[in-house]
């Protein structure tokens, strides 16, 4: 069994020595006084609008990447959530912005009834944001596009 050794000084008060204006709470989270967060300076970010780009091809998958991919999606939850609007400019700008930062999604298209639709609505998806669709199960569509 191993046996964990206590400082003999007071809790915290090394910590408070080597870092003044920052203390620690209860809980044991630093708490940052106020003449701290005063003292920071905050510079604003512009942003450029996020544009969709030209609609492309679709891209191609190998059956090994597929298989890769569909791995890796497993443990992922869906990002985008489709309603009953349907497809418009803002769920695809959504996704669009979705698969420039992960690569990887997930889609739930609720809104969309029969399979034939939901097929229809990932073929229009995959060309339009020329990512790839790499499996499709019930109402989620999971979408591929190397960042």
């Amino acid at each position: 069994m191993v046996e964990r050794r206590r400082s003999l000084s007071p809790p915290g008060s090394a910590w408070r020595a080597e870092r003044p204006g920052i203390s620690k709470g209860k809980s044991g989270v630093r708490k940052v006084s106020a003449k701290k967060v005063a003292a920071k300076k905050v510079v604003p970010v512009v942003v450029p609008p996020l544009k969709l780009p030209e609609m492309g091809t679709t891209l191609e998958l190998t059956v090994a990447e597929r298989v890769r991919l569909r791995q890796e999606a497993h443990r992922l939850n869906p990002v985008v959530l489709m309603g009953q609007s349907g497809m418009t400019e803002a769920l695809l700008l959504e996704i669009e912005r979705a698969l420039r930062a992960h690569g990887l999604i997930k889609v739930k298209a609720s809104g969309v009834d029969t399979v034939e639709a939901r097929s229809a609505l990932a073929n229009i998806l995959t060309q339009r944001l020329s990512a790839a669709s790499v499996q499709q199960i019930g109402k989620i569509l999971v979408l591929y596009r190397p960042r």
